[in-house]
């Protein structure tokens, strides 16, 4: 597979690219939102997690921004083809399966401190309005992932290239990292607990801290792990933004009261 990759001509990579995001995209988006929308409910499997609704065209708002980032990686797998073909990176042919292995968890590792150092820049005064158009989605939905704006695609696109001048990777290990990076975007943008019973500093608790984040903004600027908001001090308490929920459940139910109740008739005799 790796030579067939370097064989292809530009346009063929960015075309592949293309349709290689595209699907992954629309595969998982689709897959979480019915699992959390139907499935899971329906067998009594996990919660929701921010009770209050979306934004009007929220979703529509969200395709469209993914779709513009689904080019921007797409269009992009250029650039690792392109240090293939200037001799500047190498990918490993005789691979096996305990090294794929390896190479995936340590990429998986990688990729979480790449995400913090750039999410971390994202909320800089310098950077912070290319952050806004994801933020927009304070209820986040699987269709949340790639919601970007082209900068910050850019910005989290370009993962791979510093592994890949550093060290022979296999072609199978550095294309799981787009498919593994989403699948756990898509967890932690759910808006739903999967597992309700897992402490919050639990790996599986990623989605409770991630739709903290978009809650509550300034901290849990990890991905899947937690040992870079550990190391740096950026953990929001778990019940950081129960207040703000609170709010809304107390204003819904205010509404509630404020409702006409229907004329009730006694039996006439």
């Amino acid at each position: 597979m790796a030579q067939t990759f370097t064989s292809l001509s530009v346009l063929q990579v960015m075309l592949w690219g293309v349709l290689f995001f595209g699907g992954i995209y629309f595969g998982f988006g689709g897959i979480f939102w019915l699992l959390t929308k139907r499935v899971l409910p329906a067998l009594g499997i996990g919660r929701a997690l921010d009770p209050r609704p979306l934004q009007p065209g929220q979703l529509r708002r969200e395709i469209g921004q993914s779709s513009i980032s689904v080019l921007i990686f797409g269009l992009g797998m250029v650039f690792p083809w392109g240090l293939l073909q200037l001799g500047w990176a190498r990918l490993d042919a005789d691979e096996g399966g305990w090294q794929i292995a390896i190479e995936i968890l340590v990429l998986a590792v990688w990729n979480d401190v790449h995400f913090w150092i750039n999410h971390r820049l994202l909320h800089t005064r310098l950077l912070r309005r290319f952050h806004g158009p994801h933020h927009r989605s304070f209820v986040t939905t699987p269709w949340s992932t790639y919601s970007f704006h082209p900068i910050e695609a850019l910005m989290l696109g370009n993962v791979i290239l510093l592994p890949m001048v550093v060290h022979d990777f296999s072609f199978w290990s550095l294309a799981a990292v787009p498919v593994f990076s989403l699948f756990f975007n898509c967890v932690g943008h759910s808006n739903y607990d999967f597992f309700k019973r897992v402490s919050y500093n639990h790996w599986f608790a990623a989605s409770r801290r991630h739709h903290l984040h978009h809650a509550v903004h300034n901290g849990n600027y990890g991905f899947q792990f937690t040992f870079m908001d550990r190391l740096f001090r950026t953990r929001i308490a778990a019940d950081a933004a129960e207040p703000l929920f609170q709010a809304f459940r107390d204003k819904q139910l205010q509404r509630q009261q404020q409702q006409p109740q229907p004329e009730q008739h006694g039996a006439t005799a």
